[in-house]
Formats: structure tokens, sequence, C-alpha cells
């Protein structure tokens, strides 16, 4: 048990400049808000599920362990090397689960399942795969808000992601609509959905396939928002105070949104309960 202790504490050390590199850097920004509320939560989950997975301690095991890691080091000593953070991430992420898998074994790690995969939402995305996904989610935001508040009667249009509402111009910046933001509206709608409902597995996915709209429309919300204080009020108050404090509301809208559908549905969860 006490070599286990010792791999552990050689992940954490792996995770530490990374964590350090977030939480001065995308955590402290308004887009990166989840970012804390995810690593705490999927520990949180993570140290719940293994309460529930017996250990497997064997010296066979800790030798194991040892194998595996030395080549996720050589990528991490790499990946820290020429500024690959997605790499790096990587490769703490495997060591994390090396290090699980010898303490509780191949069948104590397909419990853990969902809190492993609920912190791979930590690791950033590419950026080449990003910047496709951020490009179409900026011009879709662009063209809904547009027709949205057209309809509405309002002075806006648009040209490319650039818009317009009376004589003010806004930019929708890759943070504002980028694939993190996205995944991390991902990342919560599915904690919501697994601590609820995960012993329904029919209706957890059902409720699972329902998180991507609700992440899209949070973030529309985010947008309407903006436009509408610099209609009412200016572009200063838009693109200062409320856009700092836009990111927060559009988590809470996605989890209000959630709630809803959810509360919604409630006579199609009791439905399938009884089948």
């Amino acid at each position: 048990m006490r070599n286990h202790w010792f791999i552990l504490g050689a992940v954490i050390l792996f995770a530490f400049p990374g964590l350090y590199g977030l939480a001065t850097g995308e955590w402290s920004t308004d887009q990166g808000t989840a970012g804390p509320i995810i690593l705490v939560s999927g520990l949180w989950l993570l140290l719940r599920e293994m309460r529930a997975a017996p250990p497997v301690v064997t010296g066979q095991g800790f030798a194991i362990a040892v194998l595996l890691l030395v080549p996720l080091l050589i990528g991490y000593l790499f990946a820290v090397a020429v500024g690959m953070g997605w790499l790096g991430w990587l490769c703490t992420y495997l060591a994390l689960v090396v290090v699980l898998g010898s303490y509780v074994g191949v069948s104590g790690l397909t419990r853990l399942w969902f809190p492993l995969t609920y912190l791979l939402f930590l690791v950033p995305p590419r950026y080449p795969f990003v910047g496709t996904i951020t490009q179409s989610r900026k011009l879709w935001l662009a063209t809904t808000s547009v027709d949205l508040l057209s309809a509405l009667g309002y002075d806006v249009a648009h040209d490319g992601t650039a818009l317009y509402i009376d004589q003010y111009e806004m930019l929708i910046a890759d943070a504002c609509a980028g694939l993190n933001s996205l995944l991390s509206l991902l990342a919560i709608g599915l904690f919501y959905v697994y601590v609820l409902y995960r012993a329904d597995w029919r209706y957890a996915t059902l409720l699972a396939v329902v998180t991507f709209p609700v992440a899209m429309v949070a973030n529309l919300a985010r947008i309407l928002l903006i436009l509408l204080t610099a209609h009412y009020a200016n572009a200063q108050l838009a693109l200062g105070v409320v856009h700092d404090m836009a990111g927060l509301m559009m988590f809470l809208v996605a989890l209000g949104c959630l709630i809803g559908v959810d509360a919604l549905l409630t006579p199609l969860r009791t439905w399938l309960g009884r089948r």
C-alpha cells in the first residue's frame, strides 16, 4: 500500500505544473470558470466510487504500474520540453488510470468509468480540432442571435462573426464561443445526470443527449445578454462588467435549462421506471 501512495504522489507532481498553469491562465478568465468545478467534483466522484471498489494490492500490480509509468514519464517530459500542453495532460491522466488500476484492479476500474471519463474534460483539446468547431459555433451564434433579435424588432445585423446593434460593433471571440466552453457545459450537465439518474441508464442516456443543445442555448443566452445590454445601456458596460459576469450566468442558464427539461420529462422517467 505504501508503494501505491508513492506512485500516487508522483502522479500529483505530474499534474501540479499543468494545474498551476490552468489556475493562473484559463481558469482565471470567465470562460474557464468551470475548470476548478470539474476538477473538485471529479475528484469527489472518484473518491466516492473508490470506496465501493475493494483494493487489490499486489506486488505484481505495483511492478506493472512502474513499467507502464516509464513511457508516460518520457511522454510527459517531451510534452513539457516542446510545450504540448494537451500531451502533458494526457500522460498525466493515463498515469492516474495506471495507479488506480494497480490499486483496484481492472474490474475496479470499470466502477470508476464515469469519474475517469469526466476528468477527461480537463485535458485541453488539440488546436486544429478546436479551430474548426469554434468557427462553426461562432457563425451559428451570430446568425441565430441576429435572427432572434431581428424578429423582435431590434436594429441588429451581422457580417460573419461581427455583430452590429444600433451604432455598436462587437466580435464573437473564440473564448466566448469556443470548444472549451461547450465541453465545460457538457461536463456539468453529465455530472448532473450521473449523480441523479445513474441507476436508470435509459433515462440517463436521454438526458445526457439533451445536454448538448442545452449547452448551445446557454451560450446563445450569453450573446443575447451582451447585445441587449449594449442596446439598453452602452457597449462599455456590455463588454465590461456584463461580459465578465456572463460566463457564470451561462453555466447557471445551462443548469436551469437542464433542470427544467428534467422536470418536463418526469412522466417519461416514471413510465420508464415501471418497465
